[in-house]
């Protein structure tokens, strides 16, 4: 790991040059020519909240979206979506006729670089890749695909994924996709819930040097979905794999439908389905979350040009599966016309993987850095990443640690862009900003044109404490509806029953005076001491930074009112044993560090902590168990990576 540092010390100002030349820059004298003079990120923030209906407009306009917008206002009733919200009425467009423009624009650049653990490679031009969707959307079309149904992939990070999702989004049908690392009651759970019409699955995938037959989960699926015309099989693993045994299946050669060169594009309203994406699931039926061509476009084309600062000449990288919503924000790299990276397999070393395939802004889990730092590794000296500008870190809070290890083993002249969102938005609403100095452990700022908040016990906004965060102002890439909730009380439930027309995201977040964010963990699984509350993520801060220990969870076993125990879960680093030396050890760190109040009361070694496969720490649950909810009522175990372990925390 790297040197100790405190919170909010200075790594990194940017230079005259950088604010100069930041898209967000450009959009804010794009404003001024029109009369809306910002001088500050702070002014352009405070109006984008503030001047919503204008902001989002303006986003619009200033990209040159692809539709029709109509001269409708932006906005309708409101003032969040389960109160009738309604963006952009009488604006029509499509997400791929966007995704998809610089085909007719510059199209021999390239807009896909793909690489598998497994040994593939290849290169799709932005020609290429529009005469591959073309093909295929003719293909889906001649199944009966059409405007409002559903196309389910159970599929790695591959361009087959990326080509099926455009050509369905073409149609104006759905997307959804799973990861085949998901087990078949688990991706049941969800397609089911959405009756799709057409499935495209891969016969099995690889990861860390092991190569996983998934044909029986794929007839297993199937048997489950009736609504099925087409089971599309995808020969990943073996060339020679066939839909032989599937009840309507077909292979992948014979969906695209040759002759048919000319990309068409089904115009849809703006708040129109583009994909369903999925909660964790972890403790019950996963909840079907829609996004739709609006919001997507309008959200991802702001968050990655003037967050990540991304655009035509950069080559875009996030180490992600199809099952976790930072997939649909990788291609979302094509809306700014970058080129994508789309990698499948292990994150074995994504650093080299960056360096080969000249990535300009690379993004990964706050857990990999962390992990990249206690490995000793010192990429900037290893390897040319000389082209490398940012890097992204999501998934959990980056500790301070964490930020300077960037600084000192990566490259000091990058932009560490640690945010903080999630599946809901599919976005990060608190985040990076070219334009703003960046000090350890922080996020720099709240996205332009999300109203986030700390909220007090009293429920209203508190500044430089940590609190509930809200998000007070409606965003276009809130979730349009759940699938299958009719009137929207499941939605309701889920963001807005503390808050009636605030919404409510479940994490701790402290708003420090000049706008800068330090999220502390999920507020459900708060550590509540003798009335002192700290979010978990200060906890494995200082737990993981022992070179003895890889992993951890801590559990407050405390119900509402009542004083519980304090249990710390440790997965031992290889060769590292639980001493009584490395208990007091970690004792004696945690007390100074944090209070007296947070000394576990227990300290355990496990084989592994349990995680969801998108990697997060399954904390409620394990909570839940502690307190004697059976595992299986408190966990799903098909939606964990690892399942095995949950064992280890029965009472």
């Amino acid at each position: 790991m790297a040197r100790d540092v405190s919170e909010g010390s200075a790594l990194w100002e940017p230079s005259e040059e950088v604010v100069a030349n930041a898209r967000v820059t450009r959009f804010a004298h794009w404003l001024g020519d029109r009369g809306v003079l910002k001088e500050s990120y702070d002014e352009l923030w405070q109006w984008s909240v503030t001047e919503v209906d204008a902001f989002w407009d303006a986003i619009w306009s200033y990209f040159e979206v692809v539709g029709d917008r109509g001269d409708g206002p932006v906005r309708t009733g409101g003032p969040m979506p389960v109160d009738g919200l309604e963006w952009f009425p009488g604006a029509t467009l499509n997400y791929a006729a966007n995704a998809l423009r610089r085909a007719q624009e510059s199209p021999d650049e390239t807009a896909v670089v793909f690489r598998s653990e497994a040994g593939g490679h290849r290169l799709l031009s932005y020609r290429e890749l529009a005469l591959h969707v073309a093909e295929v959307r003719a293909g889906l079309a001649e199944l009966g695909v059409g405007k409002g149904d559903r196309v389910a992939a159970y599929i790695p990070n591959i361009p087959e994924a990326l080509i099926c999702f455009l050509a369905t989004a073409s149609l104006g049908a759905v997307w959804s996709s799973c990861s085949p690392d998901f087990g078949s009651s688990s991706v049941i759970d969800r397609f089911a819930q959405i009756e799709p019409k057409v499935l495209v699955a891969v016969d099995g995938y690889a990861y860390n040097g092991k190569r996983f037959d998934r044909r029986e989960v794929v007839a297993e699926i199937e048997a489950s979905l009736p609504t099925l015309a087409a089971t599309v099989l995808v020969p990943y693993l073996d060339p020679a794999a066939t839909p032989e045994g599937l009840r309507v299946g077909m292979h992948y050669g014979e969906l695209p439908r040759q002759g048919h060169e000319t990309l068409e594009f089904e115009d849809v309203p703006f708040d129109h389905p583009l994909w369903v994406v999925y909660s964790s699931g972890t403790t019950g039926l996963p909840k079907p979350i829609v996004h739709g061509h609006g919001g997507v476009v309008l959200e991802h084309l702001k968050a990655l040009s003037f967050h990540q600062d991304l655009g035509p000449e950069d080559v875009f990288f996030w180490y992600t599966t199809t099952g976790w919503m930072m997939w649909n924000y990788l291609i979302g790299g094509l809306l700014v016309g970058s080129a994508i990276v789309m990698y499948d397999g292990a994150p074995l070393d994504l650093w080299t993987l960056a360096a080969e395939t000249g990535v300009t802004y690379m993004g990964v889990g706050a857990p990999y850095i962390s992990a990249s730092a206690k490995e000793g590794r010192r990429p900037g000296e290893e390897l040319d990443l000389s082209g490398l500008r940012g890097i992204g870190s999501t998934g959990s809070p980056l500790p301070p640690e964490g930020f300077a290890w960037v600084y000192e083993a990566v490259g000091s002249d990058l932009l560490l862009g640690s945010f903080s969102g999630g599946t809901d938005l599919c976005t990060g609403f608190v985040g990076p900003s070219p334009l703003l100095p960046l000090h350890a452990g922080v996020i720099q700022c709240r996205g332009l044109g999300a109203k986030v908040e700390a909220f007090g016990e009293d429920g209203k906004p508190v500044i430089d404490e940590v609190g509930e965060l809200v998000i007070t102002e409606p965003m276009p890439s809130m979730p349009v509806f759940f699938w299958n909730d009719e009137g929207g009380e499941r939605y309701r439930d889920s963001y807005f029953d503390m808050y009636p027309g605030v919404w409510r995201h479940g994490d701790w977040i402290k708003v420090l005076p000049d706008g800068g964010c330090v999220i502390y963990g999920r507020s459900d699984s708060t550590l509540n001491r003798g009335g002192v509350r700290m979010g978990t993520a200060d906890f494995y801060r200082v737990v993981e930074a022992f070179d003895e220990i890889a992993d951890s969870l801590v559990i407050d076993t405390g119900r509402l009112g009542q004083e519980g125990r304090l249990l710390l879960y440790v997965q031992l680093a290889e060769g590292a044993a639980l001493t009584d030396e490395l208990a007091d050890g970690l004792r004696r760190r945690i007390r100074s560090a944090l209070s007296p109040r947070h000394v576990p009361d227990e300290i355990t070694a496990v084989p592994g902590i349990p995680r969801t496969l998108s990697g997060k720490k399954l904390e409620v649950p394990v909570r839940k168990i502690l307190q004697g909810t059976p595992v299986d009522r408190a966990a799903n175990r098909d939606s964990m990576a690892n399942p095995e372990v949950l064992t280890h925390f029965t009472p």
